[in-house]
């Protein structure tokens, strides 16, 4: 029998109120949650997680349930909120903080941060004012990945076994050209560099600029679960990446399809080798923008987007010397 792709939106409200109904019961029990209310959902997707706004008390809370794997994803996304907020948990570089972990029903909670996503308030920002949103950012990131960084051998074959996987589901004939050719411009300029060195780190794993919000000079990373040990300039390109494939260059240059100020922030706050931020970075870019599938659910404007954003990085890549 046919394994069908998702559950149908009844069998996911049908779900999600068991699973409401669990948390009254369980929260009950619990001293850390005796006060909690669940206000509205933020984000579900299905069959992965539910994420929903409340409150413990008076406090503003997030309630992040995982649908999957449920003791499992739990126990990760609270054991790398706990791991990072001993180090960030002061000053205007933090995560939030953790208030509870109910792993049978594979809930995390915590606070529920002040601000405004970061890329929201870039594209509010005057234009002449969007560069220096980006220095907070890359200070972030270097003081998330600092404690764990360590040099460790390249290994290239997983991230040209993802590209390849992305580039098997993509449906638009212009872009798989285009994205076949960066593939060739990676190969190109990683080989002589395969024996080689770089930095890894516990990343973020999801840095974009959304997962940054923004409160006067604080700056508070959210949705951390994703965690993992990767180089140190895959959540650069990620963030770098997520603006430039949207048209949002705050300092109106680009290079790579991305903000290329940005480029010189991050290499500076993150103290870049030569060979990490010539090399690296830009093969990082280039696996984000292989990655990304672009659907047939998006607009024709984040197609065409899309696509001056591979052009201008193809360009690029074709013009780097190794």
């Amino acid at each position: 029998m046919p394994k069908r792709a998702n559950p149908t939106p009844l069998e996911q409200m049908d779900a999600l109120s068991d699973l409401m109904t669990a948390f009254e019961t369980r929260a009950a029990d619990e001293a850390a949650l005796t006060d909690a209310v669940l206000d509205e959902m933020i984000r579900l997707v299905p069959g992965k997680r539910a994420i929903i706004a409340g409150h413990v008390g008076e406090r503003p809370a997030i309630f992040r349930f995982h649908l999957s794997k449920q003791v499992e994803s739990a126990a990760r996304d609270w054991a790398e909120l706990t791991r990072a907020h001993t180090y960030m948990n002061t000053g205007d570089l933090r995560v939030s903080t953790p208030i509870c972990h109910l792993p049978d029903l594979g809930l995390v909670v915590s606070e529920r941060a002040p601000g405004m996503p970061l890329m929201v308030r870039i594209w509010q920002t005057p234009p002449a004012g969007r560069p220096a949103l980006l220095p907070a950012a890359a200070a972030w990131l270097r003081k998330y990945t600092a404690p764990t960084e360590a040099p460790t051998p390249v290994r290239l074959d997983g991230w040209f076994g993802r590209a390849d996987k992305a580039l098997a589901r993509l449906r638009y004939a212009e872009l798989r050209e285009l994205k076949t050719a960066i593939v060739a411009e990676l190969t190109r300029i990683s080989t002589p560099h395969e024996a080689g060195t770089w930095r890894m780190a516990i990343c973020h794993g999801d840095f974009h600029p959304n997962n940054l919000l923004s409160e006067g000079t604080r700056l508070t990373g959210i949705d951390t679960g994703g965690s993992a040990r990767l180089p140190v300039v895959k959540d650069i390109a990620r963030f770098l990446t997520h603006m430039g494939r949207r048209g949002l260059l705050p300092s109106g240059t680009a290079r790579y399809g991305v903000d290329a100020e940005g480029i010189a922030v991050f290499a500076d706050a993150l103290e870049l080798t030569e060979v990490e931020r010539d090399i690296w970075l830009p093969f990082m870019i280039g696996i984000e923008a292989l990655v990304r599938v672009e659907s047939s659910a998006l607009s024709r404007s984040r197609i065409r987007r899309s696509t001056a954003f591979c052009e201008a990085l193809l360009t690029d890549l074709r013009a780097l010397r190794v």
